[in-house]
């Protein structure tokens, strides 16, 4: 559930591993992979400073959401200069999209962030600080409504 734009909740930093999100709906992102990309960060978006409802149930206001591209692709290699510029932070990796996940969250939860990753990849999950949240691609997916 989004709410409109509100103080309530508790900052949260959404980290999407979206190469992994992407890949959870099959509607043929498989024949344009950059183009499923932009449809996905661009539903992001509009989430930023919003107050929704986390996996658990609690209530989280999105402070911030780091979309990591992956890969030797122009969208993970290129300035990002979609409608969602200046709402998302994009993290581009020339290499393994989950070490600057990996990366980003321990950065993160030093830095006093809560943080909430969206994979469905066990092994990058294990790899997280004990302080970040995870959540599968179906919550999200559920929330952009992207069945």
């Amino acid at each position: 559930m989004v709410t409109t734009p509100d103080p309530a909740g508790t900052p949260t930093v959404l980290v999407v591993d979206v190469a992994n999100v992407v890949g959870s709906v099959p509607d043929g992102w498989w024949r344009d992979r950059a183009g499923a990309a932009e449809r996905l960060l661009g539903g992001l978006a509009p989430l930023r400073g919003r107050t929704i409802a986390a996996p658990d149930g609690d209530l989280i206001r999105l402070e911030r959401i780091l979309a990591v591209l992956e890969g030797r692709s122009n969208l993970a290699r290129d300035p990002y200069a979609g409608p969602s510029e200046g709402l998302l932070e994009i993290a581009r990796s020339p290499g393994s999209g989950d070490d600057e996940i990996a990366d980003l969250a321990t950065d993160l939860v030093a830095a006093g962030h809560r943080v909430l990753v969206v994979t469905a990849d066990r092994g990058l999950r294990a790899r997280l600080p004990a302080a970040t949240a995870a959540a599968g691609p179906r919550w999200l997916n559920a929330l952009l409504g992207r069945a």
